[in-house]
């Protein structure tokens, strides 16, 4: 009995779809005869690297790569399942059995990691959502599609409370997981009748928006941190910086040094709102005495690397 080789192939139809992509499938060879399965990861030609087989000039290549490898091998561990049954191996059965329901023990994991990196998110979105599922990790190892139940979904908002979470926080956690559940179900990855959220409910209360005194951001302003909260005094600065500028933290982590602007020796900050889409033009210079201007002067070597900051629930953490 032969074994089954695989290999991975780009744009097999020679064909783009509208956005100018294609998919990489799983090609499986047995007998003069070829199968192909979908990764679902569709990328630009210009993305691929033929010769090596590997994904290429893309800003998560490193986690494509990994999930193109993990396709093949959760397949030939499929294979090698019917190999220690001792059926006769075929590209039918080999298909048959994975497209048998997920209840085969596909992981829940492995699928939210996928939509994520071959998602349309803007970056601070994408970077709460990898939040979540970091948390889903940290919770249990290895989540597949059949553990996705009601005492699941109430468990893990059990964890994420003796995490310390606001509940507000927590209702966001379990919206991001909701989304791939659904989606999942969409794709007819799982039964809709075992939908864990017609009986979970997601609770949150009303946030109130409420300002620093004048007193409180002095305060906070000469905090000093000490021992292993030295750490945050990158946060700290940005928290301040936002303050002073009056900007959104989803403004804030879009900035680029590029979004410094020197007019007559004097420093704005030109920026395209997140949440409105309109030019902000801000005179640094003159908020607050200049103090974000100290603050940047701080990270002047590195600022791009200033603006970018782990999700915000962390941050509020």
């Amino acid at each position: 009995m032969e074994k089954i080789s695989y290999n991975l192939v780009f744009n097999r139809k020679k064909r783009l779809n509208k956005r100018g992509m294609a998919l990489v499938q799983v090609e499986a060879y047995l007998n003069r005869k070829k199968m192909y399965f979908s990764t679902k990861i569709y990328l630009k030609p210009e993305q691929w690297d033929a010769k090596r087989k590997m994904v290429k000039n893309h800003p998560n290549a490193n986690v494509l790569n990994r999930m193109l490898y993990e396709n093949i091998a959760a397949i030939e561990q499929t294979e090698l399942g019917l190999w220690q049954q001792g059926k006769s191996i075929s590209l039918d059965l080999l298909k048959n059995s994975i497209d048998k329901p997920l209840s085969n023990g596909r992981s829940f994991l492995t699928f939210f990691k996928e939509e994520i990196a071959n998602s349309s998110l803007k970056e601070s979105t994408r970077q709460n959502h990898l939040s979540t599922l970091e948390l889903l990790q940290e919770f249990k190892k290895e989540v597949l599609f059949t553990d996705l139940t009601f005492e699941f979904v109430s468990s893990f908002d059990n964890y994420l409370q003796s995490k310390g979470y606001h509940l507000n926080t927590i209702a966001k956690h379990m919206k991001h997981l909701k989304r791939y559940i659904n989606v999942a179900i969409n794709k007819e990855y799982m039964d809709i009748q075992k939908y864990a959220f017609r009986k979970y409910k997601i609770k949150s209360i009303e946030g109130s928006h409420t300002h620093l005194a004048p007193e409180e951001l002095h305060k906070f302003e000469n905090l000093q941190l000490t021992g292993r909260y030295t750490r945050l005094q990158k946060t700290k600065d940005a928290f301040l910086f936002c303050c002073y500028a009056g900007l959104r933290y989803s403004d804030f982590t879009n900035l680029t040094s590029a979004n410094i602007v020197e007019f007559h020796q004097e420093t704005w900050i030109i920026y395209k709102s997140v949440k409105t889409g309109m030019e902000v033009r801000l005179p640094l210079y003159l908020l607050f005495e200049g103090k974000g201007i100290q603050i940047l002067q701080r990270y002047k070597d590195d600022l791009n690397s200033f603006f970018k900051l782990k999700d915000n629930s962390n941050i509020n953490k």
